[in-house]
């Protein structure tokens, strides 16, 4: 192991899971849940969706499980508006 990861928490490796993209359909569902609520997103649930939203960001962010798994295309849109919006500029 590298020692860069030994001080990334696990909440960091998904992060940059998502952040590579080189993953995306095999990102749990429950750490993408985490990670977007990590980052202030307020989280309403509708029976199997997951919608998301957050002052000063216009897309409405709306998931669904496949399984354990998040659905590839949202891993993407996640990642897709965490950079558009500069919601990470390094790690937390």
């Amino acid at each position: 192991m590298s020692l860069a990861w030994q001080n990334v928490s696990v909440s960091d490796s998904i992060l940059f899971k998502v952040l590579r993209g080189v993953s995306d359909s095999n990102v749990r569902f429950s750490e993408l849940r985490a990670l977007l609520l990590r980052f202030d997103f307020e989280e309403r649930i509708h029976g199997s969706h997951h919608i998301f939203t957050r002052p000063g960001i216009a897309e409405i962010l709306n998931l669904q499980p496949r399984g354990s798994r998040a659905k590839p295309y949202q891993v993407k849109q996640v990642r897709v508006v965490l950079i558009r919006y500069k919601l990470v500029t390094g790690t937390r």
